[in-house]
């Protein structure tokens, strides 16, 4: 019992890792179309995608917040955050409503996160900004399907490819 808490704890703490470091390089690469800033593909959900499936929904949960904060107070500010948090949240539950079905795959489920995650942004945009920026939101629909139909794709792929006792003894 001991035993697998510890490797729990220790697949946990380099997701956490892993996510960060993610976030850091996406932060380093120019937009994926230069005409829509802010247009990343969001390799970090990555992490949480596996994370979902792989140690389940609680510790997801508390990836996504922690990764939000790390990433924050190392790279960023308040306004960053507040963006990057209502994206991640509203992600974070999409995926876990659609995963509870069990009527969805990991892409798909990936694809409404994707989706989702603008979405928040969005809401934060209109709240702050105006409703200047909601022209924006049908690219920011395309763009978060296809990241989160590529995100899902690797997830997918890595879950089959990690080992089976990665977690449970």
């Amino acid at each position: 019992m001991m035993k697998h808490k510890s490797k729990k704890v220790a697949v946990f703490g380099m997701m956490i890792a892993l996510a960060f470091i993610l976030s850091y390089i996406e932060s380093l690469l120019p937009p994926l179309i230069t005409a829509l800033p802010g247009m990343k593909i969001g390799l970090a959900n990555l992490v949480i995608v596996v994370c979902l499936y792989l140690l389940g929904s609680k510790e997801a949960f508390i990836l996504t917040i922690f990764r939000v904060l790390l990433v924050a107070f190392t790279f960023g500010n308040f306004t960053m955050m507040l963006f990057s948090a209502a994206g991640a949240v509203l992600s974070f539950l999409v995926m876990f409503l659609l995963k509870m079905t069990k009527k969805f795959s990991t892409i798909g489920i990936s694809c409404a996160g994707g989706v989702a995650h603008n979405i928040g942004q969005m809401l934060v945009a209109y709240f702050t900004l105006g409703a200047s920026l909601l022209y924006y939101l049908p690219f920011l629909f395309i763009s978060g399907c296809i990241s989160g139909i590529l995100i899902g794709i690797a997830g997918a792929v890595l879950l089959k490819h990690l080992p089976k006792n990665l977690i449970n003894p």
